[in-house]
Formats: C-alpha cells, structure tokens, sequence
C-alpha cells in the first residue's frame, strides 16, 4: 500500500466494509480516525457475517494492530458490547488500542440527541439518536470527557460530576425531560473504565512508530464525503469530517505519510434519512434497486432511499479528497434492470446547468439531474473475478464512469462476499 485512506464518495454505506476487509487483510495496522457508532461496516468474512460499529474491521486478522484514533468518539457501553462478540466468535481483541483523547459518549448525549430531534419536528436532521452530535458539541465547547478521563476514577468523576450537572438542567428546563442520577452514572462508567484501561495507548505515536518502521496501514473512514460537516449537505451531515483531511486530524498524523487514498462507491446511489437527493427513485425500479441491494441500515435497519448513479457527486469527491482510485461497489445489483441511468449534470431552477456539486442545500434542493442513458446487462456477473470476463455493457458501463468522474475504477464489486471482487489497480 504502503499507508492507503479507504473513505466513502457518497452518502455512506458504500460498502467501504467490503473494500475495508480486503485492504486490512494485507494490512500491518489499520487506523479508525472518527465518528461513533453511529457508522456501521457489515463484513462477510469465509461466510461469516460482521456487523462492526466502532472497532476497525482488521480486527479479523489476529496479527493486525487495531486503532481507534482521537477524533472517534466513543460510546463505552456500546464498545464492550462489541468486544463481547468478538470473545464469543473466538476473535482476539489483544492487539487494540483506543487513543486517550478520543471522546466519550455519555448517557446525556445520548438523551440530548433524541430531545433536540424531537424539538425539531418536521425539521428534525434525522440522527441515529446515539448521541454523537452532542458529543463533538461538548468536544468543541472544551467540557467533554476524554478516554483519559474514563479510566482514571478521580479525574472522572470530578468531571461527569461537573458537565453531568449543567446537562441535567438543560434536560429537564429546557426540553423538560427527566434528570439523570449522577452518582449513578458515575459508578456505571466507572466500571466500564476499569475494562476499557488496558487498551488505551497514544496512536499518533503508535501510527508515527509503524511508519517509520515501513509498515503497511490502513486508514478507514466511516460515514462518508457528502456526510462532512463542512462538504457535505449541511445540516443533514454528521458532526465529524469523513474526507481524506479529516483521517489525518483524527488519528493525528500528518498528510505526507499517505500514499494513495481510495474512495468507495455504489454502482448507483442511497442514503439514509433527510436531505436532498437529486436522482432518488420513488418508483418500482428503485424499490427493485432496494431489495436486490439490502438496501437497509447497517445501524439503525432503516430502508435506504435509492437512486441512479450521480457523476456530479463523485466528482465532488474526488476533488475534495483527491481520490488516487474508485471502488465502485455492487454493479451486480443492476443486472436485469433494462437502460441505466447517468446523472452528468445538475439543471438549476433559473435553467442553468452546472457541472459542480452545490455548495448550499437550497441551491440542491432545486436541482434537477440531467440524465445520459447507459446501456444496462442481463447477465448474472457475480462470478466474474477479471474486467475482461464482464459483459460489454458493464466494461462500458465502468468506463464512462471514469470519464465522467475523471478518476480510475481500480476495484469492481460483484456480489457481497470479499471474494467477490475485481481488483484492476
């Protein structure tokens, strides 16, 4: 590799887990770098299915070194649950490691994020309600609680004791809910502290170590480019940056030790929840896309909304994060579906056609995609393991997007097993 960025193009659930697994299995260290458990990677692994959230996928691989960088934030409770299937599959977790200033996910964020949705109605952002965003909020104001605090009994309970107080008053005499009991609190996360000590180290030091010793690493992200903060579809984006910049903040590494950085799509497009989306499909063909897709949340088991592939999007991505390759996952799915669909362009409400992907929600909201009519496949392509074993339609396909996108599909995904894959680059 040597060091590779492995993110996703779109609005998530690209499959990255799939193209994850087959990087971290050549991989020496694979590194988390943000977001919770808000982010799911589903791994089929000798057809064994798993579902991760929050510990790297390389996991799988006993001689793997595992890290969780500083700007992932972490929820305990959800953590150790984790951990536990991994003991119950016969998976080693001895060679993880959690970064001591990654953030911690309390009871209260948890809260706050339901509360806050609720308060918003009909203009709720649609979160997975696992307290996330209120998590970088208290990152952000200076009054969150670090993994170093967790695991040191005093320093943490002075400070949950401290921002648990400001929270239950803003619970319960802002949006009037119930008080948490702190002592109560404390106590739990106090023990779930005692488990999580042995596995915090400093992982920029270790990530720098690895480096410098020639070892392959992996970065993983989760989430996805148009789920940035800032480059996505703001509001309706995470609270962390999933692009190629944010991987090297949040394991707190520097952009020259990246070799090449590799960005994870779908042969056509989804999302999960609110927000604009120029090529959905609320017809037949994208509930054919859904089912035949699973085109369900990892996470939260949410239907997908689904849509024809948008070059626009990916040349976004590209740009933002300076993508050295594609993956372009699930091509499988479109099998039997008749013509396919490009969107190239974005057509303004004033008539003006744009190339770019908008900086503002409203300017999208009122896009309209310009289509190009691709020329679809019949043929089942699942056992396809060469470019040149795949139908003509699908090769053409491939390399349109290319064209659009102006960057090389390196990897094709083919069906949902790690073996099914054409790697081409």
């Amino acid at each position: 590799m040597p060091s590779s960025i492995v993110i996703g193009t779109q609005w998530g659930d690209e499959g990255k887990g799939k193209i994850i697994d087959i990087l971290a299995s050549q991989a020496e260290v694979v590194v988390r770098s943000q977001g919770g458990n808000n982010a799911g990677h589903t791994v089929v692994n000798n057809g064994v299915t798993y579902k991760l959230h929050l510990i790297p996928s390389g996991i799988l691989y006993p001689d793997t070194l595992c890290l969780i960088g500083a700007g992932v934030v972490l929820d305990p409770k959800n953590f150790i649950e984790e951990l536990e299937m991994l003991k119950e599959r016969n998976i080693s977790t001895k060679n993880l490691k959690i970064d001591p200033r990654a953030h911690v996910v309390m009871p209260w964020h948890i809260e706050l994020d339901g509360l806050s949705e609720e308060f918003r109605g009909n203009s709720d952002i649609g979160t997975t309600k696992r307290g996330i965003g209120p998590t970088y909020m208290d990152k952000y104001e200076r009054c969150g609680i670090r993994m170093y605090d967790l695991i040191h009994p005093e320093v943490f309970k002075e400070k949950a004791m401290a921002t648990g107080k400001l929270k239950n008053k803003i619970i319960t005499e802002v949006y009037g809910g119930e008080a948490f009991d702190l002592d109560a609190v404390i106590s739990e996360y106090t023990e779930y502290g005692k488990i999580l000590a042995p596995f915090v180290d400093d992982v920029s030091v270790l990530t720098y170590q690895a480096h410098k010793e020639g070892k392959t690493i992996m970065f993983e992200g989760a989430q996805a480019t148009l789920l940035d903060i800032d480059f996505g579809t703001y509001p309706f984006v995470t609270s962390s940056h999933p692009v190629s910049g944010g991987v090297c903040v949040g394991s707190g590494v520097g952009p020259k030790m990246i070799d090449r950085i590799i960005g994870v799509a779908k042969a056509y497009t989804t999302r999960v929840g609110k927000g604009p989306f120029p090529t959905e499909l609320n017809d037949e063909i994208g509930e054919k896309i859904r089912n035949i897709g699973g085109e369900f949340g990892t996470t939260t088991g949410r239907p997908r909304r689904t849509g024809w592939f948008d070059a626009v999007i990916l040349r976004h991505s590209v740009r933002v994060n300076g993508l050295d390759g594609i993956a372009l996952n699930k091509l499988d799915t479109l099998s039997g579906l008749g013509d396919l669909k490009v969107c190239v362009a974005y057509k303004k409400a004033d008539g003006t056609v744009i190339n770019h992907f908008p900086a503002a929600l409203e300017e999208l909201d009122g896009c309209e995609p310009v289509y190009e009519t691709v020329k679809g496949f019949d043929e089942d392509i699942s056992g396809c393991r060469t470019f040149d074993e795949l139908p003509q339609a699908c090769k053409d396909y491939i390399k349109r997007v290319e064209e659009l996108c102006e960057c090389p599909v390196a990897m094709i995904g083919v069906g949902p097993d790690r073996a099914q894959i054409i790697i081409r680059d």
